[in-house]
């Protein structure tokens, strides 16, 4: 009998190791350098869905944006992301074109602003379509504009390509936008914070618009929110950050049912329920102010608004460490996690640190 070749494991389709991106800003008469993403690592698998929460200025639009090149000039990028394989920090802009779009496609939030107010919806895909097709017509690009519309849930896309912007509802807009997202049959899907403007009726829609294109397109999404609730309903794994580090990282229905970081339990404990009732179960806000990207703690940048703060949480910022616990217990039910807290870290750890902080 012959022996049957084992396929090599697929490498996955997102590997981003050490992160980091600082800002250089002029204060005054002097340029400050400001840490916005302080070594993240996270990677994508092929068709999976990575959520991202954590309060604005935590790093996660930005730790996204730098995955195409799409930071600004007084922006510095350091570590590694690697697409299918291929390094993309250092890439010129002509290389990088071949992946904006073609491979990483993004949707944004506020979708109003997304768009040229003179140029109605034909002329948008259009100009979408010649970055991959330049001998493409206006009635191919019609053609394919309609069926993209109708794929995202637009209804009478075909006719409403002659429509501007100002024509369309937000969650309309939205739709557009995914469309326009999947016109060069990217693989990479990032959302960042695209339900942030619409009422909870169209984000539900969104996020299920999202699932469905998942499962009938295979593509990998990476999608980020303030909403940890809505977060975990359409992600795999959950990467929970704040002041550029990464707190907490693990399934998604462990980090809800079983949270660790005390930033995660926070988040929680401030996001509301539906069907629940403030009589029955208030909300808890998180106090305190957001840390300062420009004036970072020495230590843990969630301690001094952390309930369980102690004393050595001020003397360093604690590592990134594998942990064992999924259950808050261990034992069968347990899953793969990564957590940076000095006291459950002592309570988790099963001996290796995976990644340290700056």
């Amino acid at each position: 009998m012959m022996k049957e070749h084992a396929q090599a494991p697929q490498a996955p389709l997102l590997e981003v190791r050490d992160l980091k991106v600082e800002f250089s800003v002029l204060r005054g008469f002097t340029r400050a350098v400001i840490p916005a993403v302080r070594r993240v690592s996270f990677t994508l698998e092929r068709g999976g869905v990575l959520g991202i929460v954590g309060e604005s200025g935590s790093g996660k639009s930005v730790s996204t944006q730098a995955i195409p090149a799409l930071l600004p000039k007084n922006a510095s990028v350091t570590g590694s992301i690697r697409y299918e394989g291929t390094e993309l920090t250092g890439l010129d802009a002509g290389a990088l074109r071949e992946y904006r779009g073609g491979k990483i496609g993004m949707i944004f939030q506020e979708p109003g602003r997304s768009y040229d107010p003179l140029q109605n919806m034909s002329a948008v895909f259009f100009e979408t379509f010649r970055n991959s097709d330049p001998a493409i017509s206006r009635k191919e690009s019609d053609e394919k504009a309609a069926a993209l519309l109708l794929e995202t849930g637009l209804e009478r896309g075909r006719e409403r390509l002659v429509n501007f912007p100002h024509q369309f509802s937000g969650g309309q807009l939205q739709r557009i936008g995914i469309a326009l997202a999947l016109a060069q049959g990217c693989k990479l899907l990032i959302a960042d914070e695209p339900t942030t403007a619409l009422d909870v009726t169209i984000q539900r829609q969104i996020v299920n618009l999202l699932k469905t294109l998942r499962r009938r397109r295979s593509i990998s999404i990476i999608f980020i929110s303030h909403d940890i609730d809505l977060v975990a309903d359409i992600s795999d794994r959950i990467m929970v950050m704040y002041g550029g580090l990464v707190m907490e990282s693990a399934e998604a229905r462990a980090i809800v049912s079983h949270p660790l970081h005390p930033y995660t339990r926070a988040l929680l404990g401030a996001s509301p329920r539906f069907g629940s009732h403030y009589s029955q179960k208030r909300l808890v806000p998180i106090s305190g102010k957001v840390t300062d990207p420009a004036n970072p703690e020495p230590g843990c940048p969630f301690a001094p608004r952390c309930p369980e703060a102690a004393p050595e949480c001020a003397a360093g910022i604690p590592p990134l460490a594998a942990v064992n616990s999924g259950n808050g217990g261990g034992g069968p039910a347990a899953v793969p996690r990564e957590l940076r807290c000095v006291r459950m870290n002592a309570r988790y750890y099963d001996g290796e640190v995976r990644h340290g902080g700056d």
